[in-house]
């Protein structure tokens, strides 16, 4: 990953194909030689060898299947034995198999296997925080002068040597290289030369920091706060990503508010994991005001134009019947009074149920207020302005046949959550249609 993450993801991925017993290979053997004899042969015949060129592109989705059809309970079959038997050495000269082109790779001395480029595992401790190795007999001495790490290291570099302050810490593989004898950080004797400093020199090696369980408080936020002063643009990438496909501006670039909304996403994972918000870690405070102003599905119930609703409301008031004049009255009178109730409005098809509802959500959204507009099918919620449907507002379970006790997923900090506490008005229309669980969990 830390490849990926420096160099981005892989752009191919080749194979190479070759069979001892093609025909090419067979009719250049000499009589009583085998293909492993002639390693010749075998490197002429490679450059005119089958290659899988595959291009690399994105994953969509990624399935593991496995087979459990032979496949018992689960178990472990173990025996006790008196002595052991298991000769290692005797198991991998049996069961070792070298190949032709293993073989005269060996032979030609190529390196078997190698990695580039060199990946240095950086330490993330607190002060004295360090992981020390003692015995009985040295662990007074230990405790005093505890050894050296890669972190302190960089802390030491960073008051000796101008040039390392100017670093990250995951940048200081990349100049310096790190004496194991001596447990210190000394710059490297090779490579590019880094303009303006001289005797400085860069190469491609890359810094990892160790990761941190959250459940280590203090350590972990110290992590975060390194990671997310250089990082910051990168976490709070896929918040622009939606903010630019919600107001379909792709121009939209990255803003203090879309930062803070990113910082709102850490604490609430924070208070989560450790019932702790960033300022007690020392990290930059998210402002919860301006997550409301961000807040998505608050915009979305504030975007009504007030002058048009006035007007609608204006216009078509007079023109309800005596019964629909009192079921306006009624609900708008229970809104003004912020008294609490459930009404259930009934008639046959055609008497005007979606009028009056059109009517009272828009004398409700004129006044600045919140009211929600939801639908049990998708066509009835087409119908209302600003309609939606009922499961994917409230998110409702699936499986409400097999509930109990249904509830909706909505936490009291989320964005619905919020708006739910601020709303005036909830329109449920064709609720019959829905099962009385969805309602009960409402």
């Amino acid at each position: 990953m830390t490849y990926v993450r420096n160099y981005g993801t892989p752009d191919l991925f080749i194979t190479f194909t070759c069979n001892p017993k093609w025909t090419e290979i067979e009719r250049e053997l000499e009589p009583g030689q085998k293909p492993q004899d002639r390693h010749d042969v075998q490197k002429k015949i490679m450059v005119e060898t089958h290659v899988n060129v595959e291009s690399c592109h994105s994953a969509k989705s990624i399935k593991y299947l496995c087979k459990y059809v032979t496949k018992g309970s689960g178990m472990a079959v173990f025996g006790i034995a008196s002595e052991n038997a298991n000769d290692e050495i005797s198991n991998f000269q049996m069961g070792r198999y070298v190949s032709t082109n293993e073989a005269l790779w060996r032979l030609l001395s190529f390196q078997i296997h190698e990695r580039y480029t060199t990946v240095v595992h950086l330490a993330v401790h607190l002060e004295n925080g360090q992981r020390v190795y003692f015995t009985e007999a040295n662990a007074a001495q230990r405790a005093e002068r505890p050894p050296s790490t890669t972190l302190t290291s960089f802390f030491a570099m960073c008051e000796a040597d101008p040039f390392a302050a100017t670093l990250m810490y995951v940048e200081m593989p990349k100049y310096y290289t790190r004496n194991q004898s001596t447990k210190k950080f000394q710059r490297r004797k090779q490579g590019t030369p880094v303009p303006d400093w001289p005797q400085v020199f860069s190469t491609d090696a890359l810094g990892r920091m160790y990761t941190v369980h959250p459940r280590n408080d203090e350590c972990f936020y110290l992590r975060l706060l390194l990671l997310w002063n250089k990082y910051k643009d990168d976490i709070c990438e896929d918040i622009l990503h939606r903010l630019r496909i919600q107001t379909n501006n792709p121009d939209i670039q990255i803003t203090d508010e879309i930062y803070n909304e990113g910082l709102i996403l850490i604490e609430d994972q924070c208070l989560t994991i450790a019932n702790k918000l960033l300022i007690e870690v020392e990290m930059i405070a998210p402002i919860r005001s301006m997550h409301d102003a961000f807040n998505q599905e608050l915009n979305r119930e504030l975007q009504y134009n007030v002058d048009t609703l006035q007007e609608f409301v204006r216009n078509n008031v007079p023109l309800l019947n005596e019964q629909q004049k009192q079921v306006y009255d009624t609900l708008i009178q229970a809104v003004d009074n912020n008294t609490d109730g459930l009404f259930f409005l009934d008639a046959p098809g055609g008497t005007g149920k979606t009028f009056v509802i059109s009517l009272i959500l828009a004398t409700i959204r004129s006044r600045c207020y919140i009211a929600l507009a939801l639908a049990s099918s998708g066509i009835a919620a087409t119908l209302l302005d600003g309609g939606r449907t009922a499961y994917s507002a409230l998110k409702l379970p699936l499986n409400l046949n097999t509930i109990d006790t249904p509830t909706c997923n909505i936490s009291r900090s989320s964005a619905m959550g919020k708006l739910l506490m601020q709303c005036k008005l909830i329109v449920w229309d064709e609720c019959t249609m829905a099962h009385k669980k969805s309602l009960e969990a409402l």
